[in-house]
């Protein structure tokens, strides 16, 4: 059987490999845009393709979660089997903020009219923007696979924590939280394209994850001055508390909006299930479908404001991330 490191391994991988290839497919996309019209492109079929590729990732990476938390339990001693199943389609389609997938992936468009009108080239101009499209994928396909993650985590009981596992190379921020244990409800502190991952835990501790010092030790010294400094790196060496010399928590949040707007026509997940139950819709200016107007929670509005496990899960069960 696998150990605990070896799933989390296997898993990373599974994410990483899954956003590569989206990347891969956008940057394919990308070069029939033209500078000259790449508003209209991104609104048209190109952009529905880089839209519909980029959930494609988010639901492949979604789907495989509940599997790797029960290889996981089990490997810990625990029992593989969940209080629910959970739902990959729901985390499909929602950006990192809670709102529509098509609206972050248009932001490139804007960048690209900004580096214009700064003086860039169109070629350069069109570089940024496509590096801004990668970006953006990669981080929308990065925190569904940790937020699915964490509903599976939810699901079953033998999982109480996780620990953060920090790969090489990586940020100055990411390396001095490695090894720190959070409540496996508790948000994921990250930054644009993080590929850092959680490892759920059954026991109380799990000695095995590196430390930030360990991190430090493993990278060359071309690493840690990138990702210190010349001057932090240095006074790190020389006995430093990694922890002052960083302040872990700049530039990093937690991704997930209270609400999302993913799922809640009448055709929608959500939607379906409120329309079962009685619930209201309508149709506001500039929309094609009714919508339902009970907002949707997202899963890291639900873990902020439910008191406990039965109460995640019910929340969970409402909204369509769990059946």
């Amino acid at each position: 059987m696998a150990t605990p490191t070896e799933l989390g391994r296997t898993r990373y991988e599974q994410v990483t490999s899954t956003i590569r290839a989206i990347v891969e497919r956008i940057q394919q996309i990308w070069r029939g845009l033209s500078v000259t019209s790449i508003e209209d492109g991104l609104e048209g079929p190109a952009g529905a393709a880089i839209v519909a590729a980029v959930a494609e990732g988010q639901l492949s990476v979604a789907d495989a979660a509940q599997a790797y938390i029960a290889a996981q339990m089990a490997a810990q001693g625990g029992t593989a089997l969940a209080e629910a199943t959970l739902v990959a389609s729901a985390f499909a389609g929602i950006a990192p903020d809670g709102g529509p997938l098509e609206t972050l992936l248009f932001l490139p468009a804007i960048g690209v009219r900004r580096r214009l009108a700064a003086g860039m080239s169109s070629e350069e101009a069109m570089l940024g923007g496509l590096a801004d499209m990668a970006r953006y994928a990669s981080t929308a396909i990065a925190d569904t696979a940790r937020s699915a993650d964490q509903v599976g985590m939810a699901a079953n009981r033998n999982c109480v924590a996780y620990v953060r596992v920090v790969q090489l190379p990586a940020c100055a921020r990411c390396v001095v939280l490695a090894g720190q244990m959070y409540r496996y409800s508790e948000g994921f502190l990250r930054h644009p394209n993080c590929d850092c991952q959680t490892l759920p835990l059954r026991e109380a501790e799990w000695r095995h994850v590196p430390s930030p010092e360990r991190l430090f030790d493993r990278m060359s010294e071309r690493q840690q001055r990138r990702a210190f400094t010349v001057a932090g790196a240095e006074a790190i060496r020389s006995g430093a508390d990694i922890g002052q010399v960083v302040n872990a928590r700049r530039g990093m949040s937690s991704s997930g909006a209270p609400t999302t707007t993913e799922g809640i026509t009448r055709r929608g997940l959500y939607g379906r299930r409120m329309r079962r139950a009685g619930g209201d819709f309508a149709r506001f200016p500039g929309q094609r479908y009714a919508r339902s107007s009970t907002p949707r929670l997202t899963p890291a509005a639900i873990f902020r404001q439910a008191s406990g496990r039965d109460e995640q899960l019910s929340l969970l069960r409402r909204y369509g991330y769990i059946v």
